[in-house]
């Protein structure tokens, strides 16, 4: 890994069951994010992704550049623009910096998701890749 080394991008496509699947699986049952009747009286066009979904699937982005043997050190996100069914989120990734260490290389990537309305996640994540990892 290497400072201004870019990752290819990430497409994921959006799904009501990804929406609806992430939200179940990190314990978030707001209506918003499985009942789109609710979430059109409460102001959204649709049901959208919460933000431990998005979370997820920006760490996943991160380790499966850099191997299985990637720890994932800190990750700080912000959201914008909502993750609504039917769209695609392009994740792009860019090294920034890269801490040489006897037990691991630790890189700092900015992370940006884009939809078809904007962005949807900006920010950064710390990743060590033990000696010997896939990066």
């Amino acid at each position: 890994m290497t400072t201004g080394e870019e990752l290819p991008p990430l497409e994921i496509p959006i799904t009501r069951t990804l929406i609806v699947a992430g939200a179940i699986a990190s314990r978030d049952y707001q209506d918003v994010h499985h009942d789109a009747e609710l979430a059109r009286a409460k102001g959204s066009p649709d049901i959208f992704m919460n933000i431990l979904t998005t979370n997820g699937l920006v760490g996943r982005y991160i380790t499966d550049h850099f191997g299985p043997t990637a720890v994932l050190r800190k990750v700080a996100i912000r959201l914008g623009a909502p993750n609504y069914p039917g769209d695609t989120m392009v994740l792009t990734g860019t090294v920034e910096d890269v801490e040489a260490a006897p037990g691991g290389d630790t890189a700092v990537v900015t992370v940006v998701g884009t939809n078809g309305i904007g962005k949807h996640v900006t920010g950064t994540v710390t990743v060590t890749v033990p000696p010997g990892g896939t990066a």
